[in-house]
């Protein structure tokens, strides 16, 4: 499919297509209940007690605030997933964070949600904020936060409260937003309590609602430090902070009228040059993103074709290839993706036979495999990305790069630290989304978490681990075995067989997309057929910032 012009057409009433269409819906429909009881945050009792006090939930806040028709695009739902369980969980990590339009505005919303520990901050939390504050400076969008917290979770205040990506870095990031000229605006729509009492007072525009609370100590621990006896509204209520300390710019009778309030000021901003990345016209691809279901294999041992999943995506289907017949497990090229040019990297899983360099003898190269000449034509096209400012979008479907005596004469240690290297130091907005495997080294060449992504996605077929599960448990347990061994313990086959069942459901479990999101190793698992929409969000909010750095790579091994 050199061009890609015309994409093949798939035979979408084999059987095979229809297995696989079924598995991908059974695995979406888990995902999508399971984010429908996150969103149900602390539960009806919680909800009921936030409505008793006069105030909406965090998610009623939001949906009030965003413009009409339009969708709040959450991102970290998962966070904190499966973890705090002895302190009777924390959906969603008590705070809400996600893209949205509010007056014809893109912007970064952050709401405490106080139906989960009265909007406490878990470790997780901190760095659910940290990550959504990331992603409105790296791409300029303006942030409203919709405060309503009681602090530090206590408990846990260790691990809270002292690190580079803790508590204290959400006040670090105020201030380097401000100082960038990325507007910031609060709404104090509850209790905002200790050092969290900085976070608004750092911003650029304060609101308050009556009844919240905005103090450094509480009335008890005022008591208990200095003995002096203060009410709540006399200590830091709206009035107080309206009319004598002039803490606060607007304050507003309940949470509706500040909602409005927040829509009128953020009519009023100012709007900045865009980025320097080429746009035109969206064009629908020529075939319906729910085929991708079909296509997809999250079976290892199954191959299909990535660039069809790429017509599925890419505005026409038109996707020009880059050296189309050279390093054939790395698809590289140009396209459109809600009228944005980029530049793609996609692990295509179709086995190719080719060439061997020097013999020419044919030799079989495994999808999802990087080669060495894969690594050399991506590091090529990444370097070419840079230089043209083409925003660049790393699809996943990777086993690693390739082992044995015949890769390392090649040289694919040498090709490999290429690949990274030029991902690594790219200036322009890179976006992944994890499909399948995302393993080793692999997952670093393909611009893994630890290399900056603007976004990264994962569908619910993700895998994100250093080796495959079989593989890993394999060698897990005979580490094992041996160690039993040197301690004079002998296994039986049947005790052998438990304790890899054992071992590779463990590792399986953490290989789960659920598990990385959770941890905010990815920023949303998506449904597969909205990829394209998913990017065109990432790509949109990407175009705000206007500065691309020069684009230098250091020493390159060629």
């Amino acid at each position: 499919m050199s061009g890609a012009k015309n994409p093949t057409r798939v035979d979408t009433k084999s059987a095979d297509f229809h297995m696989r269409g079924r598995q991908m819906v059974d695995k979406l429909t888990e995902i999508k209940n399971e984010e429908e009881q996150i969103r149900q945050c602390g539960g009806a009792k919680a909800i009921e007690a936030q409505h008793k006090k006069g105030r909406l939930t965090a998610r009623e806040r939001i949906a009030k605030l965003i413009d009409p028709k339009t969708e709040f695009f959450e991102l970290g739902l998962y966070a904190a997933y499966e973890m705090y369980e002895e302190w009777g969980g924390a959906p969603a990590a008590g705070t809400i964070t996600g893209l949205a339009h509010v007056s014809g505005r893109r912007v970064m919303i952050i709401a405490n949600d106080a139906t989960v520990k009265a909007g406490a901050f878990f470790p997780m939390t901190a760095k659910k904020v940290i990550r959504a504050q990331n992603i409105a400076i790296e791409n300029h969008i303006p942030t409203v936060y919709l405060v309503d917290s009681a602090g530090v979770f206590l408990p846990l205040q260790e691990d809270v409260f002292p690190d580079t990506d803790d508590f204290g870095r959400v006040f670090r990031n105020n201030a380097v937003m401000s100082a960038m000229g990325i507007p910031q605006i609060t709404a104090i729509m509850g209790m905002c309590v200790a050092g969290g009492a900085y976070l608004p007072v750092m911003c650029d525009k304060i609101l308050m609602t009556e009844g919240s609370g905005l103090f450094l100590a509480g009335p008890a621990l005022v008591q208990a430090a200095i003995g002096q006896k203060t009410s709540a509204e006399d200590l830091g209520g709206a009035q107080m902070h309206a009319q004598i300390s002039g803490t606060i710019d607007f304050r507003e009778p309940d949470d509706e009228a500040c909602i409005k309030r927040i829509r009128a000021l953020l009519d009023k901003i100012g709007q900045s040059t865009g980025a320097p990345f080429d746009h035109k016209a969206a064009v629908q691809p020529k075939h319906p993103g729910d085929e991708i279901y079909g296509i997809f294999s999250a079976d290892a041992g199954k191959q299909y074709d990535m660039r069809e999943i790429i017509a599925r995506i890419v505005d026409k289907s038109e996707f020009e290839e880059y050296r189309a017949e050279y390093g054939q497990t790395l698809l590289c090229g140009y396209a459109r993706i809600g009228g944005w040019s980029v530049g793609i990297v996609a692990n295509q899983k179709k086995s190719v036979t080719v060439a061997a360099p020097g013999t020419g003898d044919k030799r079989i190269e495994f999808g999802g495999v990087i080669y060495t000449e894969s690594a050399d034509k991506a590091a090529r096209f990444i370097l070419d990305c840079n230089q043209n400012l083409v925003p660049l979008v790393f699809l996943h479907d990777v086993n690693g790069f390739m082992v044995g005596k015949e890769a390392e004469w090649s040289g694919i240690i040498r090709a490999g630290a290429k690949m990274v290297n030029a991902v690594a130091n790219s200036v322009v907005p890179k976006i992944a989304v994890i499909c399948g495997g995302s393993f080793g080294a692999g997952h670093y060449a393909m611009c893994g978490k630890a290399y900056d992504p603007r976004f990264i996605f994962a569908w619910p077929t993700a895998r994100y681990a250093v080796m495959g599960g079989d593989a890993a448990a394999g060698t897990l347990v005979e580490i094992k075995i041996k160690q039993l061994e040197r301690e004079g313990k002998k296994l039986s086959d049947a005790e052998k067989k438990e304790l890899y069942e054992s071992t590779r459901a463990t590792y399986e479990h953490q290989t789960d997309p659920r598990y990385a999101a959770a941890r905010l190793w990815v920023d949303a698992i998506i449904d597969p057929a909205r990829t394209r929409e998913a990017l065109i969000e990432a790509l949109e909010s990407a175009a705000l910032n206007p500065h691309v750095a020069e684009f230098k790579t250091g020493v390159l091994q060629t």
